[in-house]
């Protein structure tokens, strides 16, 4: 049986850790060729050579996702390297505005956020223009600068968002990170019905609790990760893959009549605090 993306161009925004990474790794093993975009060009090469590594053609650039030249350069840069882009996964996105990296959220001495800037009444303005403009803005050019491409090439392609539960499950606290998911899903169905024309597809995977470095220290803290498996009727975490290969499913071919659309790979989650 062939790849599922055997030859095939992706191009994954923050695809230098977690959810991008994983999705990276997984593309790759179904036979695609990988730009790794990230914020950080050196982690980006570290994970072009781990595909490299698996027999892999890849490539990375520097991108800064809420920069419109960054991310048309960006595009620019997958045309030039790999001759087109068939396939996007936009995954660049941040849990709080004060989010770097997990690394350096330990350095500085806390687990996620600023606890004084959490709650509406007291977010500064600030904080929520860097949140939306990352997880939101920074989706839409994504999506646009790829699809600029993409159109010109009159081949279409596809374009996976990653939302999250929180754009349909409001969280205390976290009103910027859910408004911004909000916004990405419907995004995505705009996006939907504009690119159909062009035969691109546009969907959303939206991912619950999942081990990744943006988890945070919360997923070292036994009863935060305890709290999360019992509200989950799986019983567990995800993980990095199981948002991969629902990314996969709407990168390819087997779900060529599918657009406009969302897959919320949350262990049961959704469900269980929406019945």
């Amino acid at each position: 049986m062939a790849a599922r993306l055997d030859g095939k161009v992706a191009l994954i925004t923050g695809g230098a850790s977690g959810i991008g990474r994983g999705c990276a790794l997984r593309f790759a093993e179904e036979g695609a060729t990988i730009m790794v975009a990230d914020l950080n060009g050196e982690r980006a090469e570290k994970v072009v050579a781990e595909l490299i590594a698996m027999g892999a053609k890849a490539d990375s650039v520097q991108v800064d996702t809420a920069s419109e030249e960054s991310c048309e350069a960006m595009a620019a840069a997958a045309v030039a390297a790999f001759g087109r882009i068939d396939t996007c996964v936009a995954a660049a996105g941040i849990s709080h505005a004060g989010y770097v990296s997990r690394e350096i959220d330990e350095q500085r001495g806390r687990d996620r956020m600023d606890r004084t800037d959490m709650l509406l009444l007291d977010k500064s303005l600030d904080s929520w223009h860097k949140l939306i403009d990352v997880n939101l803005t920074g989706v839409m050019l994504t999506n646009r600068a790829v699809a600029r491409r993409m159109a010109a090439a009159g081949s279409g392609g596809t374009i996976v968002n990653i939302a999250s539960v929180a754009a349909v499950t409001a969280l205390m606290g976290s009103a910027d990170y859910c408004v911004s998911k909000a916004g990405v899903w419907m995004l995505t169905k705009c996006f939907a019905l504009e690119l159909a024309r062009h035969k691109i597809r546009v969907n959303a995977v939206g991912p619950g609790y999942i081990r990744t470095p943006m988890s945070g220290a919360a997923i070292t803290h036994q009863p935060w990760v305890d709290s999360q498996i019992r509200h989950t009727p799986l019983r567990r975490l995800g993980e990095a893959v199981d948002i991969a290969n629902a990314c996969l499913y709407l990168a390819c071919e087997e779900s060529s009549f599918v657009t406009g659309e969302i897959i919320f790979p949350d262990g049961g989650y959704g469900a269980a605090v929406r019945s």
